[in-house]
C-alpha cells in the first residue's frame, strides 16, 4: 500500500471536499478521485459515501482513518530517524573512562552533551588506560579518556584536561603544617602512587618530573584506584600524589596541599581509533570543548 493514497485518504477525511483536500495535496481533483478509487479497490471497502452535494466518512473509513494517521505517523518518525543517525544525533556511544575523571569532569561532559545532543545514548565503562587501548583497538569502545601520554600510533588522542598534582596527607601529618609542598619535601616521606601498569605514560612523565627536580619519590605502594589510596590515607598509614580532580570528594581525616611541581600537570585525553561513523564525528568535535566550556555552560543552564 503507497503512503501517497494513505496521504491522499487523510487530507480528503479531513477536508471532505474533493476540491479542497486535491488543493492542499497540490493535485488536481481527478488525480484525487483516481487515488481514492485505487485505495478502495486495493482494500475492499468504500470509504467515502458521496453524491454531488456531500462527502462522508464510511463506516469502514472512521475505522481507516486512526490507523492510516498512525501509519503515516511513523513513516514520519522513520524518516526523522533516518536523518537524525545520518546526521550523527542520535545513536550510542561506548564510552571508557579513568575513574579519577568520574566525580567532576565526566558528569560535567554528560551533562554539556545530553544538553547539545539529547539524541545520543552512552554506555559508560570504568577502565585503566591501558584496557581502553585494547577495547579501541578491538572496537569494544567508540572513545576513551585515558591519562596521557599514550604511545600508541593506532590511537589519536586530544588533551581534554590539564590539572595540577596534590599531596593527600593523613589530618595531623607534619606537611599539613605547610601551605604548598615541594618535590623535595615530599621526597622525604614515603608515599603511595598510581600503579604503572594502569598509566604508563602518565607513571614515567610523573617520575620523571621529580627525578628532574631531584626529589625521586620514594613509593610504599602502587595502587589501582585513587578512592583506595584516600581511604589508605585517611586511616593515617601513609600519604598519596594524586591529579587534583580525583580528591574532588575529599573523605574525612584527610588534608590536600598543592605539589609545586613546576610545568608537570597530570593530563586526560579523549583516544580513539577512528572516526568512521557519523556520530563518532559529532562527538569529536564536541569533545573540542574544554574543562573551562563545561564549566562556563553549566553556570549559564
Amino acid at each position: 500500500m503507497e503512503l501517497r493514497l494513505l496521504r491522499s485518504f487523510v487530507v480528503l477525511a479531513e477536508e471532505l471536499h474533493f476540491g479542497r483536500a486535491a488543493e492542499r495535496l497540490c493535485i488536481v481533483q481527478p488525480a484525487l478521485s483516481m487515488q481514492l478509487r485505487t485505495l478502495e479497490n486495493e482494500l475492499g471497502v468504500v470509504l467515502f459515501d458521496r453524491d454531488r452535494h456531500r462527502v462522508e466518512l464510511s463506516a469502514a473509513g472512521r475505522v481507516f482513518l486512526p490507523e492510516a494517521q498512525a501509519t503515516l505517523d511513523q513513516a514520519r518518525r522513520a524518516v526523522q530517524r533516518v536523518r537524525a543517525a545520518e546526521a550523527g544525533e542520535i545513536g550510542v556511544l561506548r564510552l571508557g573512562f579513568v575513574s579519577s575523571v568520574l566525580p567532576a569532569y565526566l558528569p560535567r561532559l554528560i551533562r554539556a552533551l545530553r544538553a547539545r545532543h539529547p539524541g545520543i545514548e552512552l554506555e559508560l565503562k570504568d577502565m585503566p588506560t591501558p584496557d581502553q587501548l585494547g577495547a579501541l583497538k578491538a572496537n569494544l569502545i567508540d572513545f576513551g579518556f585515558v591519562r596521557l601520554p599514550v604511545d600508541d600510533k593506532r590511537v589519536t588522542t586530544r588533551t581534554v584536561l590539564e590539572e595540577p598534582f596534590i599531596v593527600v596527607l593523613p589530618a595531623g601529618h607534619a606537611l599539613c603544617a605547610l601551605s604548598e609542598i615541594t618535590p623535595g619535601e615530599l621526597a622525604a616521606h614515603p608515599a603511595f602512587c598510581l600503579a604503572r601498569r594502569f598509566a604508563p605514560g602518565f607513571y614515567d612523565e610523573f617520575m620523571s618530573a621529580m627525578r628532574f627536580c631531584g626529589a625521586p619519590l620514594t613509593i610504599i605502594q602502587e595502587l589501582g584506584e585513587y578512592t583506595t589510596m584516600s581511604a589508605l590515607v585517611a586511616a593515617g598509614m601513609g600519604l598519596g600524589v594524586v591529579p587534583q580532580l580525583a580528591m574532588a570528594a575529599k573523605p574525612e581525616n584527610v588534608e590536600i596541599r598543592p605539589l609545586l611541581l613546576p610545568e608537570s600537570l597530570s593530563r586526560v585525553g579523549a583516544a580513539w581509533t577512528d572516526l568512521d561513523t557519523p556520530i563518532k564525528r559529532v562527538f569529536s568535535r564536541f569533545l573540542g570543548r574544554t574543562e573551562a566550556d563545561l564549566v562556563a555552560d553549566e553556570k549559564a543552564g
